[in-house]
């Protein structure tokens, strides 16, 4: 009674989880909150940045790598969903955003430098933006350097700004006469910044084609001298720059900041926001030097004018001293030294304080985002920025839900004619983990990509597989004459050991990626990870509490009723896999070895994910449907070019496009310019050369995902089984990849990053299922006392085939829709999978577990049993001239008796013994009775 209360209790929660995760996912509920798509399946934005060094730098590839780490900080701080920064050509950086709801501000906070200077403000200011002694801004660039410019002949300068006329037109709303009225207001500024600072003419005038606009003015900073203005552009000083000086100006940098100490936060004084800084051990020194010394100063000042007793704040304000905190050449903020308050005599240790001024915290927060993720090595330009459409389209994220949707539908079908009534608990406990699963994918904001579905696809075999490795166990202990009752006790209680070693194994694979990986292998990872704990969850909780219930109905203790009648493996599978184990490394040797020669003479077909190729940007006079550029890109013998639609959308078409293809010579591009012309009439054409930007970062960061996953798996293994169970483990998933990469070299597929992510569901997969095989092998150790391993590998292999041949099938059957209702960009993906879990269940089955086994057969132990049975079988034959099959007959009939041996109930959870074996060899009976020995008190008979 109590033990079905638990059950009942365990429903309840379920039930109560899947209500909240239904009220996540319908439209229109209080607690509805829609999917977050990635770039692939709903666009987004494409920012280029151009790196611009200043004097004396040079561009290099550790500092590009430096600043690519701080925009993918930058972009993760924003909340970005599954961004993809890319370093492309050497100096320019490429940042993909999926759903930003302001490009404009995203952009601007991803590239910019976040270059920090603290200057002694009085004592640092140019003798040009002082007066008597106080800070004199002027109110243009233009009259700070035009008188300069004389001087500025003199070294080197430090910089150059384009100066020129410059229309801004703004919207202005009055109200007249009770109506309002909206009008656009235009104003020209005849000295306007066009462009800088840049460290050369020539970079100055490269937007212009080189050349100097009409009108425009170019003006030099002089040498030691660096410009900044206060928000808004109408007050500029020049500050004396001294950066090679051991102590000249500045005086503290970005560099002397704690990152971590840095908050936005509003002033509970003044009710303003303010950005809190905090400094590293030197820069606390120097920022306390230099306020004493601000402090004396200001005494000083006040105690001239005979106002050194005055405390009335206006009077402190004129004769106080102040720092300037200067970023990217905007002075944010100038708080002052307040020389009337002792406590500040010798100077300030803690931090400074940046007051905000238009932004409200929203501002101060993006401020804040930036100091703490570090100064870019070098200027950056932003270059190109394009609003772009999902790369796979519409249709393609359609057939994908199609073929999921087929897939589980044709997988529940497969369950309920192999499980009966049992399968019918396992499709409602896959229905309860789809509805738990899209809850959790809404609930942890999770990026849904093409490598995600690839994630979605092995969690469905994997949720899926949990009952089959439980539904079998039960199936034996119903053979073996324990009451459905006891089989489902038993079936657990075996089970979930099996379960929980090969998720956890998953799980770390999943982990480490998601750690290392970037973007989409990073979608991938998450996806896998969070399919794995809830279908654990799903098969641990959900069926057990379902059967528990249903157990205690007489009408439920039926063999029959869960396909429990007759043999568990049928005879055609009781085969010596051991001794044939020559014959399966010698397959696995052959399509490996093809694949190498393969790559060795043709290579892998990368894709332009990988090589990079050329980029054609038009318009059309009318908006196209990407389908339509797709469908002609295919007819002109660019089948995997990657179309995209730019700019605003007409009802999902598009008038502006951008489309990625493999390297084209100047007569390709000609060629596919007039064809787009014929075609759709295209216009403003335009075509570069592009490099292999995140194919390149995704394949390197999940190559160090599973390098570091392997060691991890190494040792859990060793912890949990044995060292020599790691090592087949590890060889069997390096088998499966070569296996993958071969066959593709072979029948000449694309390689893109949707097989990166293929490759990673592979290895996944060929996990869970060795582990499952070798978790059997594990148990049937001290059960086959006297057996040699081989025989022991033989019967786990006989007794885990039937769940590892309807787990691979079940695995494959979403992905066979995918291949036969999917585009072409989906077929290929399905291709990599398909071959991948072939490869993956054949590995478990004829790599693993003789690789094992011949390491096994080493040990001492091991290779007596070996020597006996050969001996044995020898022996029984007399002159041993059938050797070879007089030792297979053997090791079969002893498997046998093994097996039934093993399959016996123990006493504490039998409830009614209904059927006997059939009768056992003498061999057999006497391990029997050995084995009841065993398991009573003691050892003993009572």
């Amino acid at each position: 009674m109590r033990e079905r209360r638990n059950y009942l209790l365990v429903m309840g929660v379920i039930a109560a989880a899947v209500v909240g995760a239904v009220l996540f996912a319908v439209p229109g509920s209080p607690l509805y909150k829609g999917p977050t798509l990635g770039l692939d399946l709903q666009g987004g934005l494409e920012v280029i940045l151009r790196a611009v060094p200043q004097k004396g730098q040079t561009i290099n590839a550790t500092q590009m790598q430096t600043a690519q780490s701080i925009m993918e900080s930058r972009v993760n701080k924003i909340g970005v969903a599954s961004p993809n920064v890319a370093v492309q050509g050497g100096n320019e950086i490429v940042i993909q955003l999926a759903g930003v709801h302001d490009p404009a501000k995203a952009a601007a906070i991803i590239g910019r430098t976040g270059q920090l200077q603290f200057f002694d403000f009085e004592k640092d200011l140019a003798p040009t933006s002082l007066n008597q002694g106080r800070p004199s801004p002027s109110t243009s660039l233009y009259t700070l350097l035009n008188p300069l410019q004389s001087a500025a002949k003199k070294g080197s300068p430090e910089a150059y700004y384009l100066i020129g006329p410059k229309t801004f037109t703004k919207t202005v709303t009055k109200t007249v006469k009770g109506k309002t009225v909206t009008k656009k207001q235009t104003t020209t500024r005849k000295h306007a910044v066009l462009q800088g600072p840049d460290r050369s003419v020539r970079q100055l005038l490269q937007p212009y084609g080189g050349k100097k606009p009409a009108l425009a003015q170019v003006l030099v900073v002089p040498a030691h001298r660096l410009v900044a203005h206060a928000p808004g552009g109408k007050a500029w000083y020049l500050f004396k720059y001294t950066p090679k000086q051991a102590n000249g100006p500045p005086e503290l940098t970005g560099n002397d900041l704690n990152e971590s100490q840095i908050t936005a936060d509003i002033d509970q004084n003044t009710g303003q926001p303010e950005v809190v800084l905090g400094f590293t051990g030197h820069g606390s020194k120097e920022f306390q030097d230099i306020t004493r010394a601000e402090y004396k100063r200001g005494q000083l000042a006040a105690g001239l004018a005979g106002q050194a007793g005055n405390h009335d704040p206006t009077v402190v304000q004129q004769y106080a001293q102040h720092n300037a905190i200067v970023l990217d050449g905007v002075l944010e903020s100038t708080p002052y030294i307040d020389y009337t308050n002792n406590s500040l005599a010798d100077g300030i240790a803690g931090g400074a304080t940046i007051q905000m001024g238009a932004g409200g915290l929203g501002a101060a927060k993006s401020l804040a985002l930036v100091l703490q993720s570090g100064s870019l090595p070098y200027t950056f330009q932003q270059i190109e920025r394009t609003d772009v459409s999902a790369t796979l389209g519409k249709s393609s994220l359609h057939q994908a839900l199609l073929a999921a949707g087929a897939g589980l539908l044709i997988v529940a079908i497969f369950l309920l004619l192999l499980y009966r009534f049992l399968g019918l608990v396992a499709v409602a406990g896959l229905a309860i983990y789809g509805i738990l699963y899209y809850a959790a994918i809404l609930l942890f904001n999770v990026t849904l990509t093409l490598p995600g579905f690839a994630g979605l696809i092995l969690t469905i075999g994997v949720a899926a597989d949990a009952n089959v490795v439980v539904f079998e166990r039960i199936k034996e202990e119903v053979r073996a004459g324990r009451s459905v009752k006891a089989a489902i006790s038993a079936g657990y209680g075996k089970g979930f050991h099996t379960i929980l070693d090969a998720n956890v194994v998953t799980a770390i694979t999943a982990m480490v990626l998601f750690l290392i990986a970037v973007a989409d292998v990073k979608g991938f990872a998450l996806m896998l990870l969070i399919g794995t704990g809830i279908s654990l969850l799903t098969a641990v909780a959900a069926t057990r509490a379902m059967l528990g219930l249903l157990s205690g109905f007489r009408w439920f203790d039926n063999p029959r009723f869960m396909g429990a009648e007759g043999q568990q493996t049928a005879k055609w599978l009781q085969i010596d896999f051991m001794r044939r184990r020559n014959w399966w490394f010698a397959l696995s040797g052959a399509i490996i070895l093809a694949g190498a020669i393969s790559l060795a003479t043709r290579g892998l077909n990368l894709g332009i994910d990988f090589k990079g190729g050329t980029q054609v940007t038009f318009n059309t006079h009318r908006a196209y449907s990407q389908g339509d550029v797709s469908n002609f890109m295919a007819s002109q013998g660019q089948r995997d070019a990657v179309v995209q639609g730019a700019g605003p959308s007409v009802n999902g078409d598009f008038k502006q496009w951008q489309i990625r293809t493999r390297a084209l010579s100047g007569s390709q591009q000609s060629n596919l310019t007039q064809n787009l012309k014929n075609q759709f009439g295209a216009y403003a054409n335009g075509a570069k050369n592009v490099s292999g930007t995140f194919g390149h970062q995704i394949a390197k960061d999940a190559i160090y995902g599973i390098i570091v996953s392997l060691l991890l798996i190494t040792i859990y293994i060793a912890i949990r089984f044995d060292r020599k169970f790691s090592v087949p483990v590890i060889l069997a998933m390096l088998h499966d990849i070569a296996i993958t990469i071969g066959v593709y070299s072979l029948v000449g597929k694309e390689v893109s990053v949707a097989t990166v992510a293929a490759v990673l569901t592979v290895l996944g997969y060929s996990i869970y299922d060795t582990i499952i095989i070798f978790d059997r092998i594990r148990e049937n150790i001290p059960l086959m006392r006297r057996s040699p391993f081989a025989t022991i590998a033989n019967v786990s292999l006989w007794e885990t085939i039937r769940r590892s041949l309807a787990t691979t099938f079940i695995t494959l059957l979403p992905i066979i829709c995918l291949e036969i209702l999917g585009g072409a960009i989906l077929k290929d993906f399905a291709f990599a999978l398909i071959v991948g879990v072939i490869s993956g269940a054949y590995s478990s089955i004829f790599i693993a577990a003789p690789l094992l086994t011949i390491w096994k057969e080493r040990e001492p132990e091991y290779a007596r049993r070996k020597a006996l049975a050969e001996a044995g079988a020898l022996s029984a034959d007399g002159d041993g001239r059938r050797r070879g099959a007089v030792v297979d007959a053997g090791a079969v009939a002893l498997a046998e008796s093994e097996a039934a041996l093993a399959a016996e109930p123990t006493p504490e959870l039998v409830d009614v013994v209904t059927a006997a074996p059939s009768e056992p060899s003498a061999q057999a009976r006497r391990e029997k009775r050995q084995q009841r020995r065993r398991s009573r008190p003691h050892g003993r008979s009572r």
